[in-house]
């Protein structure tokens, strides 16, 4: 579904990205991780060419993203739902109108059916009763909430997370784990989450990947992750207090 072959990107005389290849499968939760400046968000970014490569391809089912013309590109780009770091939604709207957005600017459905879809959404996100609230009014995790239902509004196949638990706290970060595992299981969404919170990406990838100065140091299954014998890959677990022992010690012994 998606892959880069041999993906380059120099910024500031630095290869952020030094010919990183991997691909990721449909109904895969991809999990990027690494330190800042490892170069996760700037890979998110090329999926939906916000950014170009300077030397390699990345492929969405089976097209050069970066041969697309505008209306290619925009088709392509349907396929993608985001959702940004800080929520991004829109101060002045409503919650239901932030969500009712993307219809409203890209399709010509009648009002009603977007209201229909749009509480549909809230309802899967149990967000029922924040419809008619601002922004403002509600906690940071139902913030995130609602940016992820603007992101799935338009039924994408895959949906880029840029740090979906940032600023969150412990229990409200698993809950917003449970809606990413929820978004595949009962939607067969395509998840690629940028995070530097290993618990969360432990918990939720089929795939993790860590980048390091431009490279790939690692790429396996949560099980693989976590006995890598790459120093990188152990020093960053340490850092958040994950062993081989403890509540990880029976992965990979099913």
């Amino acid at each position: 579904m998606i892959r880069f072959e041999n993906v380059t990107k120099v910024l500031g005389n630095r290869a952020v990205l030094d010919g990183i290849d991997f691909e990721v499968g449909p109904g895969e939760t991809f999990v990027i991780v690494g330190l800042s400046g490892a170069g996760k968000s700037v890979t998110l970014k090329h999926m939906i060419r916000l950014m170009q490569p300077d030397a390699g391809r990345i492929v969405i089912d089976g097209e050069d993203i970066n041969q697309l013309g505008r209306n290619g590109l925009r088709q392509a780009r349907a396929k993608f739902g985001v959702l940004f770091q800080g929520a991004a939604l829109l101060q002045w709207m409503s919650v239901r109108d932030n969500v009712a957005l993307p219809l409203r600017e890209h399709t010509k459905l009648p009002d009603d059916e977007i209201l229909r879809r749009v509480d549909q959404k809230l309802e899967l996100l149990s967000l029922d009763d924040a419809g008619d609230k601002f922004p403002s009014d509600i906690s940071g995790g139902m913030q995130k909430r609602a940016g992820l239902a603007r992101a799935i509004i338009m039924d994408p196949q895959i949906v880029l997370y840029d740090e979906p638990t940032s600023g969150l706290d412990p229990v409200t970060s698993r809950r917003i784990d449970d809606l990413i595992v929820n978004m595949r299981e009962r939607l067969g969404i395509t998840s690629v989450v940028v995070t530097h919170d290993l618990h969360s990406a432990l918990a939720i990838g089929s795939r993790i990947m860590m980048l390091h100065e431009g490279r790939i140091v690692e790429n396996a299954p949560p099980e693989g992750f976590i006995r890598s014998k790459d120093p990188t890959v152990q020093s960053f677990l340490e850092s958040q207090y994950i062993t081989k022992k403890g509540k990880w010690e029976g992965m990979g012994h099913e």
